[in-house]
C-alpha cells in the first residue's frame, strides 16, 4: 500500500537524473500471508477476507540495512552450475542485527559481490531465492554502471580524496574527477533507491519503518528517497573519514552530496575530527550552523533537526570468541608458538593498499634493527596483507614497494633460522588470524589515514584469550595471571581515540615508530597488563551490539515528532530538499492576512530592517525607490502606525527614510525613537553613563585586528562587532571568546552584552526591541487608539524579543482578546513566532498586498534577480 506522503511526491519526478540502463528491474514479491512466509503472488481481497480471523502479528520495529554489498557470498554449484549463497558472517550489515531486539525484521539492500547475473530471468530467480532464505534484495547493477560507479567515482575518485589524496594530475593518475563516473554514481544510487521503494511500498511502511544506509558509496540516497517518502526515517552512517573543508571543496559536486547526506535524519561518524570537518563544511558552503543541546549536536535544515551521532563501530564479541574455542584454532596457536619460541612478535593486519602505511612500518622495523643490534634474532614482524578492494596502478605500486623492502631488511639483518619481517599474502582464514593475534606481542597499525579499523580490538580480545587458547599458550585457566598486550597505532586512523592506552604515533615519522616498538618490547609486564585492562574493558562493552542499538535509539529520537510535521518540497533533482514545519508554524500569506487587515480599525506595522527589509548579503543596505513606496503607501493610510525597530544608528536610518514623512524610526535597538519625520526624537532615559564603552573599544578593535575581515561599529548608545565576512570557523571561535571577555570585564557596568547574526554587541542595559513594542502599544492606548491588528516581521535573535513582548501584551490584556496577531520570522527556523516569510523578497510582497488593501497603487518590486526563488510545492 503506498503511503499518503508517497503519492503526494509522485508526481515530483527526477527529470535530471541519469537514464537508468538497467530495464531488468523486477518488482519483489509481495508479504500478503502470515508474517516471515513470502508468497510470489497477490492475493485478492476476497482471499484477505476469508483469512481475516487469522490473528496478524506486527513488529515492533521493522528495519532496512541499505549498504554497497549485501550480507552474503554467492558462488556457483559445482553439479549444476547454479548460484548458491550463504551469509557472510563476516559483514558488519549482518553484524549490527545483534543490536536490535530478536523479533525486529530487518531487511537487506545492496548488489551482490563478485556476482554477474545479466538474464532477467536468472535475476528474478535470485531475487526471490534470496528475499525468501535472507530477507536481502539485491540491486542488480550493469557492468559498466558498476565500473564507473564503484571502481571509477568510488575507490578511484571519493575514498583517496576523503583519506586526504588529491588527485593532482587526472590525466596522469587516472584519479581525478569524470563527469560519467559522477552519473553512473547517481545512476547506481536511483537503482538502490527502487529496490528500497519496493520494499517501503509493498512489504513495510515509509511512514513508519526505519532504513538505515552506510557509507560513502551511497551519499545521495537519502535525497532520492527523502522526495519520494518525505517522512521516512532515514539514518546514514559514514564508516569513512570526512576530509577537512580545504580538501572537501575540491568536489565539483560538493553541495549535492552535502544535501543529500542532510536529508538524512541523523548522520553518524566514527570520531568527532570526522563530524567537525562536515559540520565545518555545511556552515562555509550552505551557511547552516549546529547547536549542541542536552548532549547532542543537531544542524536546522529547512525546519528539519538534523541530528549528529559520533560513535565508533565495534567488533562482534560472540563471533570472536567462537573462533578462540575452536579445537584448530588451538592446533594453529600451538604450531606458530613452536615455530617462534623465544621470539618477540608483533603482528600487522591490512589491506595492500597506498595509505596503510606498510613500507613506513617496514621501515621503522628495519630502523630498529640498526639502532638495537641486542634485538636481531628476537624481535619478528609479521605482516598479513587483504587483497586490495580495487587494482590500479598505485596498489601495484605499493605492492612493489613493500615487497622490496621486505627483502632489504630481510636479506640485511636477517639469518638461517631468523626472518625479522615474515610477509604474508593474504587473505588468511578467521582462524589463522586470531591463531596469530593470540600469539603476538604487540600489533602495529601504522595506516596514514583509514576511517575506523578494528583490528587492534580484535586483537586486544584474542589477547584476553579463552580457555582453549590458554591451554595452547600454556596458561593455567584457573591461575590468576593478568592478560597483557601493547598496541602501536598511528594518530590518523578512527579507532585511535578510544584506544587510551595504545601507543599513538605520527606514521610519517619513521623515528617515532621506531621508537615506539622499542619502547613495545622494553615495556614492563605490569604497565603491559594495565594498558591490556583498559583496552578490554572498552571494547567488549562497545560492541557492534551497543553500536547499533545506540545508533537506532538516536534514530527513534530524530525521528520521533515526523507525524507533526507538515512537510513541503523545495528544489529540483539533487538538490531537492523538505521543508518540515510545525502544526503551529506556517508560512505568512496576503490573502492569509488581507482580510483580518481590512477589518481592522487601528493597525501597528513593526519592521525590522537588515535582514527583513533589507538583505543581509547586500553591500548598499540604503532602502530602494520601490521600498520607500511601498512604506509611503503604508504609512498614508490613517489607520495604520508603521515602525522600523532596527540596531542601526539613527543618522543612517534618517537619511536612507527621509522620504517617508509619517513612519516611525527606532534606532539602536529602541535607545532613540520618534513617530515621524517631523517629531522629535525620544531617548531611552535608563542610562546615560556610557563609560563602559572605553573599555569596549579597545577590546573589540583587538579582535578586529586579529579576525581578517571583521570589522567594530560605533554608535551613539552601542558597540557592535561584526564577522560576517570572516572566516566563518575562526569567526565563532573569536564570537564567543569576546563574549566569555566582554561579559568579565562588563560585569559591574551598567550595560549587556548579546550575542546576534555574525555580531556581537554591547548596548545599556534595559534597552531593547520587546521595550519598543511596550512603549508603543501604551503610547497608542494613552491616545485611546489600541492596535486591533498587529504585525510584526524580524530575522535574527534581537527580533525574538519583540515577539515575546507581543506574547506578553496579549496575557497581561495590553491588547483586546480580539486583537488579530501576526508575529512572523524571515526564514525556517525555531522561533517564538508564529508564522514565518521565507526571505526579503517574501517580506516585501506581502508589504505590498497590504498597500494595495489600504488602496495605494504601488508598482511590483523588481527583486526577481536579486532574490532567485525554489519551487515550492505544499505536502499533506
Amino acid at each position: 500500500m503506498l503511503s499518503r506522503s508517497y503519492l503526494n511526491f509522485n508526481m515530483l519526478n527526477f527529470e535530471d537524473l541519469p537514464a537508468i540502463t538497467n530495464h531488468s528491474m523486477n518488482r519483489i514479491p509481495r508479504v500478503i500471508t502470515a508474517p516471515g512466509i513470502i508468497s510470489d503472488f497477490e492475493v485478492d481481497s476476497n482471499a484477505a477476507d476469508e483469512d481475516a480471523t487469522v490473528p496478524s502479528v506486527v513488529s515492533p520495529q521493522r528495519l532496512i540495512v541499505v549498504a554497497n554489498q549485501l550480507p552474503v557470498k554467492g558462488f556457483r554449484s559445482d553439479d549444476e552450475g547454479k548460484w548458491c549463497f550463504e551469509l557472510d558472517k563476516d559483514a558488519l550489515v549482518l553484524q549490527l542485527k545483534d543490536g536490535f531486539p530478536p523479533e525486529t525484521e530487518v531487511f537487506y539492500v545492496g548488489s551482490l559481490k563478485g556476482v554477474e547475473i545479466s538474464d532477467p530471468k536468472e535475476q528474478e530467480e535470485v531475487s526471490r531465492f534470496l528475499l525468501e532464505r535472507f530477507r536481502c534484495v539485491p540491486a542488480f547493477l550493469q557492468p559498466e554502471i558498476h565500473n564507473k560507479f564503484y571502481h571509477g567515482f568510488c575507490k578511484h575518485y571519493l575514498w583517496p580524496l576523503f583519506h586526504y589524496k588529491l588527485p593532482m594530475s587526472p590525466i596522469n593518475q587516472g584519479n581525478g574527477y569524470d563527469s560519467t563516473h559522477w552519473q553512473a554514481y547517481v545512476s547506481a544510487n536511483k537503482i538502490f533507491a527502487d529496490k528500497i521503494t519496493e520494499i517501503l511500498t509493498e512489504i513495510l511502511n515509509p511512514d513508519d519503518d526505519f532504513v538505515w544506509v552506510h557509507d560513502y558509496h551511497l551519499m545521495i540516497l537519502p535525497t532520492i528517497l527523502r522526495k519520494r517518502f518525505p517522512r521516512v526515517k532515514l539514518g546514514f552512517f559514514l564508516h569513512s573519514p570526512f576530509p577537512s573543508s580545504e580538501i572537501y571543496r575540491t568536489i565539483p559536486v560538493r553541495e549535492l552530496i552535502l544535501k543529500g547526506l542532510l536529508n538524512s535524519d541523523l548522520i553518524g561518524f566514527h570520531t568527532f575530527d570526522y563530524a567537525r570537518h562536515f559540520l565545518s563544511c555545511c556552515s562555509r558552503m550552505l551557511g547552516l550552523d549546529y547547536r549542541s543541546k542536552r548532549g547532542y549536536i543537531g544542524l536546522e535544515y529547512y525546519g528539519r533537526t538534523v541530528s549528529i551521532k559520533i560513535l565508533p563501530v565495534g567488533i562482534h564479541m560472540g563471533q570472536l570468541e567462537y573462533v578462540m574455542s575452536l579445537p584448530e584454532t588451538s592446533e594453529k596457536v600451538s604450531k606458530l608458538r613452536e615455530q617462534f619460541e623465544g621470539k618477540i612478535l608483533m603482528v600487522g593486519v591490512d589491506d595492500m593498499d597506498v595509505l596503510k602505511g606498510i613500507s613506513f612500518k617496514f621501515l621503522a622495523m628495519g630502523q630498529l634493527l640498526e639502532e638495537k643490534p641486542d634485538l636481531r634474532g628476537k624481535v619478528v614482524l609479521i605482516q598479513i596483507t587483504n587483497a586490495p578492494r580495487s587494482w590500479g596502478k598505485d596498489v601495484q605500486e605499493v605492492q612493489s614497494e613493500t615487497h622490496w623492502i621486505a627483502d632489504e631488511i630481510n636479506h640485511k639483518y636477517g639469518k638461517p633460522g631468523y626472518e625479522p619481517i615474515v610477509f604474508i599474502d593474504g587473505p588468511i582464514s578467521t582462524v589463522d588470524k586470531v591463531a596469530y593475534y593470540a600469539i603476538a606481542d604487540c600489533c602495529v597499525v601504522n595506516a596514514v589515514w583509514d576511517g575506523m579499523n578494528l583490528m587492534p580490538y580484535e586483537y586486544t580480545v584474542c589477547r584476553q584469550g579463552s580457555p582453549v587458547l590458554d591451554e595452547a599458550l600454556g596458561i593455567d585457566h584457573g591461575s590468576s595471571v593478568a592478560k597483557s598486550s601493547v598496541i602501536i597505532v598511528s594518530e590518523f586512523i578512527g579507532c585511535s581515540p578510544s584506544l587510551s592506552g595504545a601507543i599513538r604515533v605520527n606514521p610519517w615519522n619513521v623515528n617515532s615508530v621506531a621508537e615506539a616498538m622499542i619502547m613495545a618490547t622494553r615495556m614492563s609486564e605490569v604497565e603491559k597488563q594495565m594498558r591490556h585492562e583498559k583496552h578490554y574493558k572498552y571494547i567488549s562493552s562497545h560492541d557492534v551490539a551497543y553500536w547499533a542499538r545506540s545508533f537506532d535509539q538516536d534514530l527513534k529520537r530524530a525521528c520521533a515528532d515526523h507525524h507533526v510535521k507538515r512537510c513541503w518540497g523545495m528544489g529540483f533533482g539533487l538538490g531537492f530538499r523538505v521543508v518540515a514545519l510545525g502544526p503551529d508554524f506556517r508560512k505568512l500569506s496576503v490573502d492569509h492576512i488581507a482580510s483580518a487587515y481590512r477589518k481592522a480599525k487601528s493597525r501597528l506595522i513593526l519592521l525590522d530592517y537588515d535582514g527583513t527589509v533589507m538583505p543581509q548579503a547586500e553591500v548598499d543596505k540604503a532602502p530602494n525607490d520601490e521600498v520607500i513606496s511601498i512604506l509611503n503607501g503604508l504609512c498614508s493610510d490613517l489607520k495604520n502606525v508603521v515602525f522600523i525597530v532596527s540596531g542601526r544608528g539613527r543618522d543612517s536610518l534618517s537619511k536612507w527614510f527621509s522620504p517617508c514623512e509619517k513612519l516611525g524610526i527606532s534606532a539602536e535597538h529602541g535607545y532613540f525613537t520618534r513617530w515621524g519625520k517631523d517629531s522629535r526624537w525620544e531617548t531611552n532615559m535608563v542610562t546615560t553613563d556610557f563609560e563602559w564603552k572605553k573599555i569596549v573599544r579597545p577590546i573589540m578593535e583587538h579582535y578586529m585586528e586579529a579576525t581578517d575581515g571583521s570589522f567594530v561599529d560605533q554608535k551613539e548608545t552601542a558597540m557592535v562587532w561584526h564577522h560576517q565576512a570572516a572566516d566563518p570557523d575562526f569567526a565563532v571561535c573569536q564570537a564567543k571568546e569576546l563574549l566569555d571577555h566582554l561579559e568579565n570585564v562588563l560585569a559591574n557596568e551598567p550595560a549587556v552584552v548579546k550575542r546576534g547574526q555574525h555580531l556581537v554587541e554591547v548596548k545599556p542595559q534595559g534597552v531593547s526591541k520587546g521595550i519598543v513594542v511596550e512603549n508603543v502599544i501604551a503610547a497608542m492606548r494613552s491616545k485611546g487608539d489600541t492596535p486591533d491588528f498587529l504585525l510584526c516581521i524580524g530575522d535574527d535573535r534581537s527580533d525574538e524579543e519583540m515577539f515575546d513582548s507581543i506574547a506578553r501584551a496579549v496575557s497581561n490584556r495590553s491588547l483586546p482578546a480580539t486583537a488579530e496577531l501576526f508575529a512572523c520570522t524571515v526564514g525556517q527556523k525555531p522561533s517564538m513566532a508564529k508564522y514565518y516569510l521565507d526571505d526579503t523578497y517574501d517580506v516585501i510582497n506581502l508589504l505590498q498586498g497590504l498597500a494595495k488593501a489600504s488602496g495605494q497603487e504601488l508598482e511590483v518590486p523588481q527583486f526577481q534577480d536579486c532574490f532567485p526563488r525554489g519551487s515550492l510545492g505544499l505536502l499533506t
